[in-house]
């Protein structure tokens, strides 16, 4: 019998990456929910096996600009009460960070952080699944953080956020970085994202460089975290 996974997209190019495959070879069915457009009341959200909700270039704060993210924040709302699988990258682990509490703004020290670069395992999560990730640099693109949420547990850390990735229990995981992004796919995100890298001031040509030598090395890191995170709730072959 397949299993059933509600992606969260809010741009398209910020999609589930290379943790799509890994879902079709477990035997999961896709479904693209498209946030901008979509209307949440045709989506139970408590009805998939797994629910993943995708980052985006504007704030988990901001439903008075973009009043679609009230509807998102409810379905998000409701998968977290029925204690089943959650998967938050980016935006997607802020909005579950204020779900619960916690505070999501701008980093204090006002720079953003972009690029990639390796994480810092705390005691937990260098006994979590996101420890198969090594000393692999993953991708960073975020100006806001997150703050722990109570009754969850940090797991990593970079020199210029202390809050890349949180759990609760083992059914909600939350991830400032991008563990999904496709190196190969880079371009989409540089031209995307053009207006930010330029007023953040970032060496285009050296983040192009980094995903290419990261091509095979960090899907392979990715992919394995992923599996072993889908084991821990069951969600295996």
């Amino acid at each position: 019998m397949s299993k059933t996974a509600y992606i969260v997209r809010h741009i398209n190019f910020e999609n589930a990456g290379i943790l799509e495959s890994v879902l079709i070879d477990r035997g999961f069915e896709l479904t693209y929910i498209e946030a901008p457009l979509a209307n949440f009341e045709h989506y139970d959200a408590t009805a998939a096996d797994l629910v993943i909700v995708c980052g985006a270039p504007i704030g988990a704060y901001d439903e008075k600009l973009y009043p679609f993210l009230t509807d998102e924040i409810k379905f998000i709302t409701d998968r977290i009460n029925s204690k089943k699988p959650l998967l938050g990258i980016c935006l997607g682990a802020q909005l579950i960070s204020r779900i619960m509490g916690g505070h999501v703004g701008p980093m204090k020290h006002g720079k953003k952080e972009i690029g990639f670069g390796p994480l810092e395992f705390t005691p937990e999560g260098a006994s979590s699944p996101l420890a198969l990730l090594g000393n692999v640099p993953v991708l960073h693109w975020h100006g806001d953080e997150f703050e722990i949420p109570k009754g969850a547990v940090r797991l990593a850390k970079t020199e210029l956020c202390p809050n890349q990735a949180f759990s609760v229990g083992t059914h909600i995981l939350g991830l400032q970085f991008h563990m999904e992004a496709d190196p190969a796919f880079i371009e989409s995100w540089l031209v995307g994202h053009c207006a930010e890298l330029s007023n953040a001031g970032i060496d285009i040509p050296k983040l192009r460089e980094d995903a290419k030598r990261l091509r095979q090395e960090l899907p392979a890191a990715g992919k394995a975290a992923c599996i072993a995170w889908l084991e821990q709730n069951h969600l295996g072959l």
